[in-house]
């Protein structure tokens, strides 16, 4: 099931389930977390407490996007309380890109980067029995809820980045219920946006690089995510494609489990805080940058995969400077 949030003509906000181009409202919600707690009183999957509820009339969903009334699939009335995080070297990639990595891991371990010998172990230790704990992952924090941007909206480029480049991935979309468990509700594209000129300084600058507005959306899938997904990523320069690469994600083209990467991340205590939302980004293996592309503001990224529906676009707007070297003041 395809699951959207979105403001309706009255403008009022609205959860609903999308079938057939139609939104349909679910009943008596009016967002996705109210539907999830729903769920978890009545003890029901997610999906069919929205197929029951969901209205039979249903509205264009094609002019919603039109007009940018789509929100993210999943947000938080408190922004603080929603916690963006993220994995990477997750992602063999395509078979010419694998057969090139492995042979690199064949030369003698002094000689690998840290990000090849991370990317070895998940190789080696990132598929674990199951109930066991395998390698850990990288792993990096993007912000909060303040920076979720909805499908359509600009995706701010800093004036002190040296790059905006998209990152074409699946998010994981979790609440953690009153019992301080992490409940998964779904899955969305999403477009895990960095600066990869300022990561390729020094890989120490990953932090920095991460710290980002992205974007999810337009729809969640619910249930167990498909093994293999093959979907496109495209760059449009004033309306033409100056950039296109399919890229391979789910599990079948990962060197870790999803359970292991949801493991690693909420094995911490403060990320099972009972009401906060998690969007965790489970990493790619397809950069516009590593073709030597340079993005423009006015750029737009688009982002498709077929169990997800509508694409997910977002242009880059260059910002202008809000914070100046000497800026903090003594009280």
């Amino acid at each position: 099931m395809n699951i959207v949030q979105y403001v309706n003509e009255k403008g009022k906000r609205q959860v609903a389930v999308v079938k057939d181009g139609q939104l349909h409202p679910v009943k008596g919600l009016r967002t996705t977390l109210e539907l999830a707690e729903h769920a978890l009183v009545e003890r029901a999957s997610l999906a069919k407490l929205a197929a029951t509820l969901a209205s039979s009339r249903g509205e264009d969903y094609a002019a919603a996007l039109k007009e940018r009334r789509v929100l993210p699939p999943v947000d938080h009335a408190d922004p603080a309380h929603c916690i963006i995080t993220g994995t990477g070297l997750t992602h063999l990639g395509s078979a010419a890109a694998r057969d090139s990595m492995h042979k690199k891991l064949d030369t003698a371990e002094e000689t690998l980067t840290d990000s090849l010998k991370m990317f070895k172990m998940g190789i080696e230790g990132g598929k674990p029995a199951k109930g066991e704990a395998g390698v850990q992952p990288e792993w990096f924090y993007k912000g909060d809820g303040r920076w979720l941007v909805a499908p359509g909206a600009p995706l701010p480029q800093p004036s002190f980045a040296l790059d905006g480049g998209e990152e074409p991935e699946i998010a994981g979309l979790y609440l953690i219920d009153g019992k301080g468990r992490p409940v998964r509700l779904g899955f969305a594209l999403g477009n895990e946006y960095s600066d990869h000129v300022t990561e390729r300084q020094n890989y120490l600058y990953l932090a920095h690089s991460k710290l980002r507005h992205s974007a999810i959306g337009p729809e969640m899938i619910t249930g167990a995510l498909p093994q293999n997904i093959e979907g496109k990523s495209r760059i449009l320069r004033k309306g033409k494609v100056v950039w296109e690469k399919p890229f391979l994600t789910g599990e079948g083209n990962m060197s870790h489990t999803l359970a292991n990467l949801e493991y690693h991340h909420f094995k911490y205590e403060a990320f099972r805080k009972p009401g906060d939302l998690h969007i965790h980004y489970f990493g790619t293996a397809t950069l516009s940058i590593a073709d030597g592309f340079r993005t423009e503001e006015g750029d737009v990224f688009e982002i498709e995969a077929a169990p997800f529906g509508a694409p997910l676009r977002n242009p880059l707007k260059l910002m202008k400077p809000d914070f100046k070297p000497g800026g903090v003041k003594a009280l």
